[in-house]
């Protein structure tokens, strides 16, 4: 089996069923305890519903942040949770797995990788870069003589990388996505309206109103929380323009992510992004208007994969089912 084990998500592909798993990388657990709530099955969906809401007794954590492990218990109790629902029919026992993980993680980083894989219920690891996943899952041709460059803006990271002839041959990541964007919002609200709310909320403002570029019709939105004077809760309304002014910084670290890894390309690759362009895949890329952004920015023509927030598993299945042919873009701990 794939697996896609992101920051904000986790997506478990099988072959020949596709993508079988896909739930947020949350797990809910007794304060105080490492034992997860609902006989280990406060894992996901139900887990990510009781965050911000809990009572002081439970807790729901993200066992990844920035697209590494920091909790190694809580996410093989999470792995564990879901490799037992995507093989629900006990047929599979130990599966040749492959995870896509981050370009920039360390060797450290990469062994906690396997050590959570292997001990939730896996057979032999493989690992493999996001971007490369990202690219053959958007279907490009990148085992062309040709530069093909994606950027994949994730939860945790954002990875930017230009392949040609099936390898990388410049990649930057930068620990700057989806969660940055929404600490930016939560910062923003807290200086500008003097009210605190929480990283639901202020993921909400970003999916509802929150744009990259400025858009034909400027929208609006009820934002509510604890007024940081008073003490009490309040409401106020907030623009779009107000959320994107609230997002220029972590879209600017995007942007000079793509830079660093274009200025790394010999010229001729360089010439043929004019042609190519960028694709951009992951949960960030579906942000109003971060297309319209980097086209401008950057002078190429940029466009957004089919299911962006789908791209990166697919990549990792397509590699799997062809296992032979990839084999030499994996790392393993053999």
């Amino acid at each position: 089996m794939a697996i896609d084990l992101g920051t904000a998500n986790t997506l478990v592909a099988v072959n020949g069923e596709g993508i079988v798993v896909n739930e947020p990388s949350v797990v809910a657990l007794q304060k105080g305890t490492r034992r997860v709530l609902g006989r280990g099955t406060a894992v996901g969906k139900l887990a990510r519903q009781m965050v911000g809401r809990t009572p002081d007794s439970i807790m729901a954590v993200r066992p990844l942040k920035d697209g590494v492990i920091t909790d190694f218990e809580l996410c093989e109790a999470m792995l564990s949770y879901f490799l037992r629902k995507a093989t629900r029919d006990g047929r599979r026992m130990r599966p040749r797995t492959l995870i896509a993980v981050p370009g920039g993680i360390t060797p450290v980083e990469k062994r906690a990788v396997y050590n959570s894989a292997e001990r939730a219920g896996a057979g032999q690891v493989y690992l493999i870069e996001e971007s490369k996943a990202a690219s053959i899952g958007a279907g490009l041709p990148i085992s062309e003589p040709l530069a093909n460059m994606i950027c994949d803006i994730g939860g945790g990271t954002t990875d930017v990388a230009i392949l040609s002839l099936g390898g990388v041959v410049a990649a930057k990541s930068v620990r700057v996505a989806g969660d940055a964007m929404d600490q930016a919002i939560i910062e923003y609200v807290r200086q500008r309206f003097s009210m605190r709310i929480g990283a639901p909320s202020a993921e909400q403002l970003k999916l509802t109103i929150g744009s990259a570029f400025p858009l034909e019709t400027e929208l609006t939105a009820e934002v509510r929380g604890l007024d940081t004077i008073s003490g009490i809760p309040r409401r106020s309304t907030i623009t779009s323009e107000e959320v994107r002014e609230a997002l220029h910084a972590p879209l600017e670290a995007i942007l000079n992510c793509i830079k660093q890894a274009i200025e790394q390309c010999h010229p001729e690759l360089v010439a043929d992004l004019s042609d190519t362009g960028l694709v951009l895949t992951g949960g960030g890329a579906l942000l109003r208007g971060v297309d319209a952004l980097l086209r401008e920015q950057l002078g190429i023509a940029v466009r957004i994969a089919e299911d962006p927030l789908t791209t990166v598993a697919r990549g990792s299945a397509i590699c799997l089912e062809h296992f032979r042919q990839w084999r030499d873009s994996f790392e393993s701990d053999e």
